[in-house]
């Protein structure tokens, strides 16, 4: 969605305003393809994704990922003076608290299902 967001905003951009939004770097490598990156330019990459194969872990992992993007909306939404822009961003942030909820519960319900078998010292999702 931020992509697709992306592309709205620049997809009609002159020649002029694409020097002074200061788009110019980017627009030589990507014209004004999406290519997803961090604010910083950072390219986006998989190896962001820690997963470990522990329920506990790898849950502990999402939810702080929903809390890296919540606040990502957030501080979008303290630069945004575009009112559709901002609906969605509204939108996108309001997705990623449920989604740290639901994660939340998740962990608690691993957690009362480990202490019924008292298997902390174990890694559930292989050790047997």
């Amino acid at each position: 969605m931020i992509g697709t967001i992306v592309h709205q905003l620049t997809r009609s951009l002159s020649e002029e305003q694409i020097k002074t939004g200061g788009f110019d770097a980017y627009f030589v490598d990507h014209t004004a393809g999406i290519y997803p990156t961090a604010a910083s330019g950072f390219p986006w990459t998989a190896a962001s994704m820690a997963v470990k194969g522990d329920p506990i872990c790898d849950l502990s992992e999402d939810m702080a990922a929903e809390q890296k993007a919540r606040v990502t909306y957030d501080n979008i939404l303290r630069l945004s003076d575009d009112p559709d822009v901002s609906d969605v961003i509204r939108f996108l942030r309001e997705r990623e608290i449920v989604h740290f909820q639901r994660f939340g519960e998740a962990v608690r319900l691993a957690k009362e299902r480990m202490d019924q078998k008292n298997v902390y010292f174990v890694n559930p999702a292989f050790d047997k």
